[in-house]
């Protein structure tokens, strides 16, 4: 008689059997699949993160460092750019407009897609141009009510002024570092990624941001992939005006719009140079208890799907090269552990090195927190005139 032909209790009874001669050999089942509420990581998430291979990501066997971006950089705007970057004229307008002494202030509209039109201030330096020019790009911070404003100081809405300056003394030493750089007589220009200032709703907090997410994966693109988009768009209409010097476009970024900036400076051919303060490190490195990456929340504006199967983070910022860039971390910026920041500050010095430019990659931790505070800005400012001085590549 077959086993499928005896009496269930049989049958049930022979299983039993089986199981407690073989329960010295296999485990239980995994009876918890997530390892914390907090963090809510599949308690198998290290094996996971140690087979992260980074297909395309730089390492020593590299031969032909332009090869190596070529394919990388395809890979990259593939992933993180899946819409491409639509060419739909801007047909700009300008809708206010004051003077601040050695520069004039404008907010101009335009099409930052073919979906969106945007708000965003422009810093017009007096004088003949062309000029240098900085598309600053602002963090995230959890606060929703500005975005363009935290970098440029705005007028004709004391709300959002006085929540604007209440955030540079926070975090710039009470300054607006766009305005600043304008007066060295640099374009500079400011504006909203999607859910922040005019882009926003009243009450907008991080767990409708986790939501907004949501519903772009279900519409077939996401979070990061749209602020990707809009940020070369926004590069583009920088680079294209008049009184801009088309070779001397930057990207300037703190938190997550240093995310922003060094994202940008590969993906996009307008921007020429960065300036990225306090968001750099390894995607492996950034997986430890705490870290916001691992929360969900505000980490969607900078997660872009299947990116870690092929590029790193360095990686992706390392297919800017030869461009100059300056990164900054801050010692005591419990967002970015400080061994992982070295770890990938030390792969992009190797990667500038390979393609003959390792004086245009300066990287510095400073004894300072998650800040962009005055001594940094004026340095910042600083190394970008120099760069500016001379011939770009």
């Amino acid at each position: 008689m077959s086993q499928t032909q005896l009496p269930f209790i049989a049958r049930l009874a022979i299983t039993s059997l089986f199981a407690g001669l073989t329960a010295g050999v296999h485990a239980d089942y995994q009876r918890q699949g997530i390892d914390s509420p907090e963090r809510s990581l599949p308690v198998f998430y290290e094996a996971l993160r140690d087979r992260m291979q980074f297909r395309l990501g730089w390492h020593d066997g590299v031969k032909d460092p332009v090869a190596w971006r070529t394919a990388g950089l395809a890979k990259a705007r593939e992933l993180m750019l899946p819409d491409g970057v639509p060419d739909k004229p801007f047909d700009a307008r300008v809708v206010d407009e004051i003077d601040r002494g050695s520069y004039v202030a404008r907010k101009v509209e335009f099409n930052i897609s073919a979906e969106s039109r945007v708000l965003a201030m422009l810093l017009v330096p007096k004088g003949n141009g062309p000029f240098p020019a900085a598309l600053f790009l602002h963090d995230h911070g959890s606060k929703f009510d500005i975005g363009k404003e935290k970098f440029v100081q705005t007028w004709g809405d004391e709300a959002r002024l006085k929540s604007s300056k209440e955030w540079a003394d926070k975090f710039f030493s009470g300054r607006f570092p766009g305005d600043e750089l304008a007066r060295r007589g640099y374009v500079v220009m400011s504006f909203d990624a999607l859910g922040w200032g005019d882009r926003a709703v009243p009450d907008f907090r991080t767990d409708s941001q986790q939501a907004l997410a949501a519903n772009l994966f279900n519409l077939g693109t996401s979070f990061a992939g749209i602020i990707a988009q809009e940020d070369v768009r926004a590069s583009q209409f920088l680079a294209a005006q008049d009184m801009v010097d088309r070779k001397r476009v930057a990207a300037v970024g703190f938190s997550m719009g240093a995310f922003r900036a060094w994202q940008l400076a590969a993906l996009s051919d307008a921007v020429t140079a960065a300036v990225v303060d306090n968001w750099m490190a390894t995607m492996q490195g950034l997986m430890v208890p705490g870290n916001n990456q691992l929360k969900g929340q505000s980490a969607f504006s900078m997660l872009h799907p299947g990116v870690g199967r092929y590029l790193d983070y360095p990686d992706v910022a390392a297919l800017a090269a030869p461009k100059p860039m300056l990164f900054y971390a801050g010692e005591q910026d419990g967002l970015f552990p400080v061994e992982s920041v070295k770890t990938a500050f030390g792969k992009m010095h190797k990667v500038w090195q390979a393609n003959a430019a390792a004086d245009r990659l300066e990287t510095r931790i400073w004894p300072l927190g998650h800040v962009f505070v005055k001594e940094q800005q004026d340095a910042a400012f600083d190394w970008l005139d120099r760069q500016f001085a001379r011939p770009a590549r």
